[in-house]
């Protein structure tokens, strides 16, 4: 079967019959090559407990094979219908406050409660019988957007449970339990693990310790949760794949976990979400920076299970795409890593919240400009996709991501304007401006790849960790470090036995004596001579022997003492950032540190075109995107083949172009 690249989320059962026959050739017509299906048809698969009725997904599956278009489908396990709840209303999450959540919406399920998984597991087993040998239905996707709506649930009685029982296995005695959560502090011992509550809200304060732990267990659950229904799906469907849609950097399950589950990772890419504080022209950096993460959970091409297709919107609404702005962002998610794109929707929904989450089709079911222009720009990019499938960005600068970190500094993020990932971010938007590829690594993923790591905010610290990083220096990386790193151990507890950052002092060539949180403040620096803004935070540092200062502070009471630094180790060196840099500032270390490791741009950066490289072993295939509405010019390189685009170095309003690179 030829490789697949181009599908849209279908809900046949929000329409009448007679409109399926027309869906599907209008889809045809398109290019569309599949549809996903069902992720949230519980009640129309089993409307009673133990009456199942596939007949309208069978015969939705059946016409659409006859149109050459496969399925994959969705386990419908985010939506429990009504008559399950009023059955077992214990099913119902409880928040913080101890509020149970209400049933019409979505997501309204205890993912520990036992009643419930075993629903799950009958139905699951059900749809896995029925379609495990199913000759259009290619894939499965467990659940929808696992996390999401689950931030601050549950903690009812079985998620305590569960907890308890998690934490007996991690720690094995009380006694274990209390040292590694400092229990002595504000009385808070336990006797026994049945004493253990699941994290309400509190009087005042929390545990920093007990509170890691609870995010590691609800992680842990969800990743288990999803077992459950891969563990039946493989025993039924063994020539299907198995993947489930991600959202990026978001932070309730950890997705490097769940990615051990799946054959690949799948993403819902939302450029023009209605929910994001900025629009998609000020987003790119974090569109870009997204998609790589997503490539970074297995290491290997992904699919986008939702692409953007038309204006977002609940109760309120984003803008609407402009012409040639849907087919740029698909790019996008193209050149960053993803083998196949799968558009949400085909058909805007005429009832329920997403009734004006807009499709490629509008309420009316007619053909129009969205249609017209991915009908345009799928049947232009397919057969390329079969040319590039499996090619990968193979960056020379890695990022290490952590949901580990993310979790603590969600816990203490010490000052209102500072989180990890949007730290993370900060240090990408610096490179993608330069039009320098980034992979991102988790803290286990192979560090020598890379000439240059950028590790912020390693805020949580192992011996295993830290000799990690050592050896990636000794042995010629150039590795960025900044403000609190090794703070903490894992238990979140704070070191004591030197001072920050610990151990890495030995590579940073530098001990932090004391620090300034800069509430509502800025503070100037000097590099080379030029006045800089830095802002959050500043650590006060000694120097220890072979170190040199690149930045020091201009202003406030340690004005003249180091800020940023830079010291040799091994066969590489190691840069120290104690502040966050401004934008400004960011820029000139970044450059400094490029130069230093000999990493250079994929192209001259031009403003609002963005350039992107996939490769395998015989070509190289470069990407150049122009995310504005004007005409942009750029520096094409030499000895190239267009693929796609009308002249290389000049580019439309939203025009994408695709160049192929022979490599030497």
């Amino acid at each position: 079967m030829k490789e697949l690249h181009f599908g849209v989320d279908y809900y046949p059962e929000h329409w009448e019959r007679e409109r399926w026959d027309r869906d599907a050739l209008l889809m045809q017509e398109m290019g569309i090559q599949m549809v996903r299906m069902a992720e949230f048809s519980w009640h129309k698969l089993e409307p009673r407990e133990g009456s199942y009725d596939f007949g309208w997904l069978d015969e939705a599956i059946a016409l659409l094979g006859k149109y050459g278009i496969y399925t994959i489908v969705g386990t419908p396990t985010a939506a429990p219908p009504a008559w399950m709840i009023n059955k077992h209303p214990e099913i119902l999450p409880i928040d913080r406050e101890g509020r149970v959540r209400g049933f019409g919406g979505r997501h309204h399920d205890c993912q520990s409660n036992p009643v419930y998984r075993e629903y799950i597991r009958k139905l699951v087993t059900k749809m896995a019988q029925h379609y495990g040998e199913n000759p259009y239905v290619i894939g499965w996707q467990p659940d929808n957007e696992l996390g999401n709506s689950h931030q601050e649930l549950c903690t009812c009685a079985s998620c305590r449970s569960r907890f308890q029982d998690w934490l007996q296995k991690k720690y094995g005695t009380a006694e274990e339990l209390n040292r590694a959560w400092g229990t002595s502090f504000w009385s808070q011992e336990y006797n026994d693990f049945s004493e253990v509550y699941a994290p309400r809200l509190t009087v005042t304060g929390e545990n920093p310790s007990a509170m890691l732990d609870w995010k590691r267990f609800c992680s842990d659950l969800i990743v288990d949760f999803t077992r459950e229904q891969t563990e039946i799906i493989r025993k039924y469907a063994k020539n299907q794949f198995i993947t489930h849609n991600y959202m990026g950097f978001a932070d309730k399950v950890d997705y490097y976990k769940l990615g051990e589950l799946l054959d690949f990772v799948s993403h819902d890419q939302y450029p023009g979400g209605f929910y994001l504080p900025r629009t998609p022209h000020e987003e790119n950096h974090v569109l870009a920076a997204t998609l790589d993460v997503v490539r970074s959970y297995k290491n290997q091409p992904f699919w986008i299970m939702e692409q953007q297709s038309g204006i977002t919107g609940w109760e309120i609404m984003g803008r609407a795409p402009e012409p040639g702005q849907l087919s740029a962002w698909a790019m996008q998610s193209i050149a960053h890593g993803a083998d196949a794109v799968v558009f949400f929707r085909w058909r805007t929904c005429a009832m329920g919240t997403e009734q004006y989450w807009h499709g490629i089709l509008p309420h009316s079911g007619n053909p129009g400009r969205r249609y017209r222009e991915l009908q345009d720009f799928i049947q232009e990019v397919d057969p390329l996709m079969d040319y590039m499938h499996g090619s990968m960005p193979r960056p020379e600068v890695g990022i290490v991501f952590s949901f580990e970190q993310e979790y603590a500094f969600r816990i203490q993020p010490h000052h209102k304007d500072l989180s990890y990932t949007g730290q993370v971010q900060k240090y990408y938007r610096a490179l993608y401006e330069k039009n320098i590829p980034v992979d991102f690594v988790s803290e286990e993923g192979d560090f020598k790849k890379y000439k240059i790591l950028l590790a912020p905010l390693q805020y949580l610290m192992s011996p295993e960790l830290e000799e990690k990083y050592m050896d990636y220096v000794r042995q010629g990386g150039h590795l960025l470090l900044t403000m609190r790193t090794g703070v903490k151990d894992r238990n979140n507890f704070c070191m004591t036995e030197r001072e920050l950052p610990g151990r890495l002092s030995e590579v940073a060539g530098i001990e932090v004596l004391e620090y300034d949180c800069l509430r509502n403040a800025e503070v100037e620096v000097l590099f080379h001579g030029r006045k800089f803004l830095a802002n959050i935070w500043s650590d006060l540092m000694r120097l220890l022997p072979g170190t040199k200062v690149l930045v020091a502070y201009a202003s406030e009471f340690y004005a003249g003492e180091p800020c940023i630094t830079a010291h040799p180790y091994g066969d590489g060196i190691c840069y120290y950032v104690g502040t966050e840099p401004g934008e400004a500032l960011m820029e000139a270390l970044v450059d400094e540190i490029l130069s230093r490791a000999e990493v250079n741009s994929i192209l001259p950066p031009v403003q609002g075109v963005e350039c992107m490289f996939r490769e395998n072993d015989r070509e190289r295939f470069l990407f150049v995107i122009n995310h504005s509405g004007q005409e942009k010019c750029y520096e094409a390189p030499q000895g190239y083949q267009m693929l796609k685009g009308v002249q290389a170095g000049c580019l439309g309003a939203y025009e994408t172009q695709i160049l192929k690179i022979g490599k030497s």
